[in-house]
């Protein structure tokens, strides 16, 4: 059985087919009945609610609220932004009845033709639309603003190819809107929680992340800017793990949100929105593990280090329960999650191969001679090494390999990144180059036609145009003329 557990396919054969297997293998999520839907099982989503409470955290301390919004949204709010509708149009899941009925023979139902509604209603592929239809009842004065809102909760959009937590018809998000009485102020909060993302992908996830600004092209429909933080997988993919929009008033205009400011006179709000979503599973599973499983930082891992005994007998478990319960406590008491495995129905040849593959990231294991020699082999789960110790100040030890294996798989994962970043000026080489993945800093014309070529003929996709790099003058590689700006382009989820 615990050959079984391990074994995955191996990235070097394929990577997708791992990806696919380690999910499944891992009890992070399987699929659902609804084609391009998943059920995410109790580990995966122990994962997702260790990531939520520390994002609802930093939330907060931006002065942000929650909120909620209805599920169903009336199909008229759609209309009323015509980029934005334009956007989501062939994604939305339309409710067009309200009852079902038996069927004459009373062998199966159907929909009741005589309960077809009204006005249609949009399963939610994001909630701007009603978000700012409710602002317009909220806000009339200046002294109504800023409105800082985020809402935790689910979202529909039909999808024609999934892949579990990356890209399916249904998926867990957060999104935040909020409403400012200026330009800048707007401008600010977008650029704010955009750096909220990023500390917490890299602080917590342990995944180095590119900060930057979308091209036109790629915004989010109805911003005027889209800014983005780019991850970048094992196969040198890039995968957008969370983006901020700079909405401007086109949302305000739109649901005509006026407020009256310190003059008296009326003015249109200027907004933001925000929002990740269960693709961050997906970047955690995908930067960090192994050909034997998940790998996860111990800042979200649902059990943090799992102790296991291996005895002969009930009496000789006993005295090791005896000798570890300390240890358990002390763990605990600093927020250290501790799982004590004894159940005596699984070998521990299987346990290890478990707790391997659910990447764990500290595995203790106490046998008969180890508490003769009061020892206890200890293994970090990002590097496979493991030893035996002294029992004494094991505590301790494990604290600082916790905080190691933290800072460990973000600097792997960190260098494996700036490797694989290339400066590329030549178009026939980025073609061939491009294959192997990686992120290629190019300058760019600053036109859509050169954008679309690049995609149509490499499948590789302008990323953002990126913070962290010197904007340097160039020429753009595919047509020659002066470029606007230096952008990341790769190959992405």
């Amino acid at each position: 059985m615990a050959k079984e557990l391990k074994n995955l396919t191996k990235r070097a054969d394929n990577y997708s087919q791992w990806y696919n297997d380690l999910v499944v293998k891992a009890d992070l999520a399987e699929l659902s009945p609804v084609r391009g839907c998943m059920i995410i099982k109790p580990y995966g989503y122990a994962i997702w609610e260790k990531m939520q409470q520390q994002l609802d955290k930093m939330f907060k301390q931006t002065g942000v609220q929650n909120a909620y919004f209805p599920l169903l949204i009336p199909k008229s709010f759609f209309s009323r932004e015509a980029e934005h509708v334009a956007g989501f149009a062939k994604e939305c899941a339309v409710v067009t009845h309200y009852r079902l009925r038996s069927t004459e023979d009373g062998t199966e139902v159907e929909v009741d033709p005589n309960a077809k509604l009204d006005e249609e209603l949009i399963i939610r592929p994001t909630s701007e639309t009603i978000i700012w239809n409710t602002y317009k009842n909220w806000i009339h004065s200046w002294r109504d603003l800023p409105i800082l809102c985020n809402q935790w909760c689910n979202v529909m959009r039909w999808e024609m190819r999934t892949r579990p937590f990356l890209r399916t018809s249904e998926f867990l998000w957060q999104e935040g809107h909020t409403a400012h009485a200026t330009k800048e102020e707007a401008e600010a909060k977008a650029q704010e929680m955009l750096k909220v993302y990023a500390e917490f992908a890299e602080k917590y996830m342990g995944v180095p992340v590119l900060q930057g600004v979308k091209s036109e092209t790629e915004r989010f429909a109805g911003a005027l800017n889209t800014y983005t933080i780019e991850a970048m997988m094992q196969d040198g993919k890039a995968l957008q793990s969370g983006t901020s929009h700079f909405l401007g008033q086109n949302f305000a205009k739109s649901f005509d949100v006026t407020y009256l400011n310190k003059e008296n006179k009326p003015e249109y709000v200027w907004a933001t929105s925000w929002g990740v979503s269960t693709r961050l599973m997906g970047a955690l599973i995908m930067v960090h593990s192994d050909d034997n499983g998940l790998v996860l930082p111990p800042k979200l891992a649902p059990i943090q280090v799992v102790i296991i005994p291996i005895n002969k007998g009930d009496e000789q478990l006993a005295q090791i329960t005896a000798k570890l319960q300390p240890v358990i406590d002390q763990l605990r008491e600093l927020g250290i999650s501790v799982k004590y495995d004894d159940n005596t129905a699984k070998r521990p040849g299987f346990k290890f191969a478990d707790y391997e593959l659910k990447g764990v990231p500290v595995r203790l294991a106490m046998g008969g001679r180890d508490l003769e020699n009061n020892t206890i082999e200890i293994m970090r789960r990002d590097t496979l090494e493991k030893e035996n110790v002294s029992f004494d100040g094991i505590v301790e030890r494990v604290k600082d390999m916790l905080e190691d294996i933290q800072k460990n798989i973000f600097e792997k994962a960190r260098a494996y990144r700036d490797a694989h970043v290339y400066e590329c000026d030549n178009y026939e080489e980025f073609k061939e180059r491009v294959k192997n993945g990686g992120f290629f800093l190019c300058h760019w014309d600053g036109t859509a036609e050169t954008e679309a070529k690049i995609k149509e003929e490499t499948q590789a996709t302008i990323r953002c145009v990126p913070f962290a790099y010197e904007q340097t003058p160039g020429v753009d590689m595919v047509s020659g003329k002066p470029a606007v700006a230096r952008v990341i382009i790769a190959r992405s989820y």
